[in-house]
């Protein structure tokens, strides 16, 4: 059984997908990141970045319990566990490598840019214009990127794997962040075919009552989120000696 710490995110999703792919049991434990519970002390033992998801698997290597944070981390943990979605052939397991580095150090941080000035920066003050536009050019430029390695290849790396489970996520949002999909036609094909995989929609579907998109975040919520800095992790770390 596996500890999942979640929010309903395009970084928990990417977990949820895997671990419904894999067929691996899980439970889901709440992380409410508008009330500040990846602050906690008992959070900071298992996630040292303040950030989820993150799983504890109560039966990991040697049949000892470990804990794994960074959504990346994870897929590589799970792919490792279960032999599924990640090659052990060296030539193709570097090409999903890529791939899913490539998400998380471009396509993910760039949408969630998009995201903050779309949805949360009119909450502050300030002229945030030339900000939106600057990281959904980059989106956009992204998703061209996408679309020319998908003119080559069914999925990212060839066959289905982490590397597409990791993306999926983050192109799901292409309409609240402006954006005509039907410009990238093989991104729209090969978006068709993972929402329309059962593990894909069971993954995404998993906390959904707890999402609150199109809703106005709160003062508290956007502070947790938006306005926290060292002295959030030190206190976190002192409560957590504390105890």
């Amino acid at each position: 059984m596996i500890d999942l710490y979640y929010a309903p995110t395009p970084n928990g999703w990417k977990i949820t997908i895997m671990l419904e792919e894999c067929s691996i049991p899980y439970k889901v434990i709440p992380v409410n990141l508008g009330k500040g519970d990846q602050f906690k002390p008992e959070f900071l033992a298992i996630s040292p970045n303040n950030r989820m998801p993150v799983i504890v698997d109560h039966e990991g290597p040697d049949g000892e319990e470990i804990s794994v944070f960074e959504s990346g981390a994870i897929l590589l943990y799970l792919g490792e566990k279960t032999g599924k979605f990640l090659p052990t052939q060296a030539a193709d397991r570097i090409k999903v490598l890529e791939w899913l580095f490539w998400q998380i150090g471009g396509l993910g941080p760039m949408a969630g840019q998009v995201s903050h000035f779309v949805n949360y920066a009119p909450n502050f003050p300030g002229d945030h214009s030339y900000s939106e536009k600057r990281y959904k050019n980059e989106y956009d430029r992204l998703l061209g990127v996408m679309n020319n390695i998908l003119t080559e290849r069914e999925y990212l790396a060839g066959d289905y794997s982490i590397a597409d489970m990791a993306s999926f996520p983050w192109v799901t949002a292409y309409k609240r962040y402006e954006v005509d999909l039907n410009k990238f036609k093989e991104v729209r094909r090969w978006f068709d075919a993972l929402k329309n995989r059962p593990a894909v929609r069971k993954g995404m579907d998993v906390g959904k009552d707890a999402r609150n998109f199109g809703q106005k975040p709160t003062k508290e919520s956007l502070k947790m989120m938006f306005q926290q800095d060292s002295n959030s992790i030190a206190k976190a770390a002192e409560e957590k000696k504390e105890e």
